[in-house]
């Protein structure tokens, strides 16, 4: 199953690279968007929920990592609070495999 990595740049301009363990992200955010906070959450929510959910259909255990990932960005994104202002960038999205 290919992996994805994708950057972000936070509304502080802090960037991170992210993980998926799946190509569905790429459904989910676009490379060079630019999405507010709660979109921005929905959306990586969906996408990597459903990377899980094809690491379970494939080998019968979902995916910790992609668990693990969304945990750490809703985490730091709790950081930033909810004012629609924010705004958060998928700056790369990059496939292993």
């Amino acid at each position: 199953m290919p992996e994805v990595y994708f950057n972000i740049e936070w509304p502080d301009g802090s960037q991170e690279s992210c993980y998926s363990p799946s190509t569905v992200i790429k459904d989910h955010l676009q490379e060079g968007e630019e999405y507010s906070m709660q979109q921005f959450l929905l959306l990586v929510r969906q996408g990597l929920n459903e990377a899980s959910e094809r690491v379970r259909q494939k080998y019968g255990y979902a995916c910790s990592s992609a668990i693990d990932q969304l945990h750490s960005i809703t985490h730091t994104a709790a950081g930033f609070g909810t004012q629609q202002k924010l705004k958060v960038r998928v700056k790369k999205i990059v496939s292993t495999g």
